[in-house]
């Protein structure tokens, strides 16, 4: 195949979806981000690092080799659960064991029919997207979106469940790499959960390993450090003076605190574990309060 891949355009996370007109906005789905790749009857699927994953994303790639005689599609693999939400750990479990439910939601058109579009703006991109898979469901689908009432979608966003919303400039063009005419916004919530230990790991910054603040005291993940300088310091003294023992399901190595240290912890809404996941605050209290 002559067509190469095309590192993907990465939007900015921030904190509220901007406002206003000049802005389209589409759900952003829990998956994986995928490049489809069409040329003469084949196809191709990779990853966001250009990996090929035609043979796990099969389904995928035998309905699109004969979308187009050659085109570059940029979206997310998914599975869709029974309230048509997409699902992270289902697709974890799908790629083993159903890929039947494995389907392609695209987001943008990066080639067709030879033309290189990446310079067209973005709006007009996606009406070729849309022409091209048509409005109708299936292994192919289509990432709709709605032009500004970035504040009502992110709303409407959140009361589904789904995982967040991406806003685009409309006049786009597609440039690989992180850019701030891509924007996400995430629906995260604050949770108390208990700091269990610490993970030092060499040329990276330290996780703090979270559990549950029950009597079953089970690990839930792990959240990157945004202490305030007190906080850090009291954190590390509880490293150094040990006297912790890691928590039920733990299968990384840290170091273990004394028990009764509970961090105040952001992450993404209605996960059982932690994702994306930050530890802002600690406090400490006897262990015999735990609820």
């Amino acid at each position: 195949m002559s067509l190469k891949f095309i590192p993907p355009m990465k939007p900015k996370l921030v904190e509220v979806p901007p406002t206003g007109d000049n802005w389209i906005h589409e759900i952003k789905y829990d998956g994986y981000r995928t490049q489809v790749a069409i040329e003469g009857g084949a196809a191709r699927a990779l990853t966001s690092t250009g990996i090929d994953w035609s043979k796990t994303y099969k389904q995928v790639v035998d309905a699109a080799k004969d979308l187009a005689g050659s085109a570059i599609l940029d979206g997310e693999v998914v599975v869709l659960n029974d309230a048509g939400v997409s699902d992270f750990h289902a697709l974890r479990s799908a790629m083993r064991w159903s890929p039947s439910r494995i389907i392609f939601v695209a987001f943008d058109l990066l080639h067709l029919g030879g033309a290189d579009l990446r310079r067209v703006p973005l709006i007009e991109r996606r009406e070729k997207l849309r022409k091209l898979l048509g409005d109708a469901g299936g292994v192919l689908q289509f990432s709709h979106h709605v032009v500004g009432g970035g504040a009502e979608f992110y709303a409407a966003v959140d009361r589904l469940g789904l995982e967040g919303m991406v806003s685009k400039r409309p006049d786009s063009s597609y440039r690989s790499g992180d850019t701030e005419g891509w924007v996400k916004t995430k629906c995260f919530e604050e949770i108390d959960a208990e700091v269990a230990g610490v993970q030092r790991r060499p040329g990276a910054a330290p996780l703090a390993l979270m559990a549950t603040r029950d009597t079953e005291r089970r690990y839930i993940g792990s959240a990157n450090l945004a202490l305030t300088r007190a906080m850090r310091e009291r954190l590390w003294a509880l490293v150094e003076a040990g006297k912790g023992t890691p928590p039920k399901g733990v299968k990384v190595q840290g170091e273990w605190i004394k028990p009764g240290v509970v961090g105040r912890v952001k992450t993404l809404k209605r996960e059982n574990k932690l994702r994306h996941a930050t530890l802002r605050g600690i406090r400490e209290e006897e262990p015999d309060s735990r609820p």
